[in-house]
């Protein structure tokens, strides 16, 4: 399996360890051709303005938004995700939710808490730097974990936005969620059996 990193800006080499520790194969991102090469794609956390102007530099938006597989938005990814941005128009697009940016205060303000998500037993161990949230979600978005009144995790088909940053901690259960959403959609695809 190789899950692709979007590497033009952000937190690229703490997702490809956080990959390989899922036992897929970690592909750093910089040209549209490579979105053929791989099963899902990370939108890491990082500046998302600066992504977006890096995004268009490089020509890649077409391919982005075309792009049908399973993806994993962290932070600025999730931010580049929202159909909808405060203050700003939206970058890629393709989840229903309506997100705010840094609501969580300046880099200074950064923590770490547990979260109840759902699907799993035990609390996650989340990481907020500058963190934005999910103000509220539309038609086939499902929340799976808030901090106080703020949404902070979802999921809209094949797509997870998160506020926090699963890259940051040991705990590879966030990325696991992306490993089954691979797999679900390779099953889900039909062969070609001659």
């Amino acid at each position: 399996m190789k899950i692709g990193v979007l590497a033009l800006q952000g937190a690229v080499e703490e997702h490809i360890h956080a990959i390989e520790g899922i036992g897929a194969e970690g592909i750093a991102i910089k040209n549209a051709e490579q979105l053929n090469e791989i099963d899902g794609l990370i939108l890491p956390g990082g500046e998302s303005t600066a992504m977006r102007k890096l995004i268009d530099y490089h020509e890649l938006m077409p391919a982005l938004k075309d792009f049908k597989k399973p993806i994993l938005g962290t932070c600025a990814g999730l931010i580049l995700l929202a159909d909808c941005v405060e203050g700003s128009e939206a970058h890629i697009g393709g989840m229903n939710i309506w997100v705010r940016r840094n609501s969580f205060g300046r880099q200074i303000d950064s923590f770490s808490t547990e979260l109840t998500v759902q699907g799993l037993d035990t609390p996650y161990e989340a990481v907020f730097i500058r963190a934005p949230h999910i103000d509220r979600v539309g038609e086939g978005v499902e929340v799976l974990a808030t901090y106080g009144d703020k949404i902070v995790l979802v999921q809209q088909g094949n797509k997870i936005g998160c506020a926090f940053h699963p890259e940051l901690t040991d705990d590879l259960r966030i990325m696991e969620l992306l490993k089954e959403q691979i797999q679900q959609s390779k099953l889900a695809q039909p062969s070609n059996v001659l």
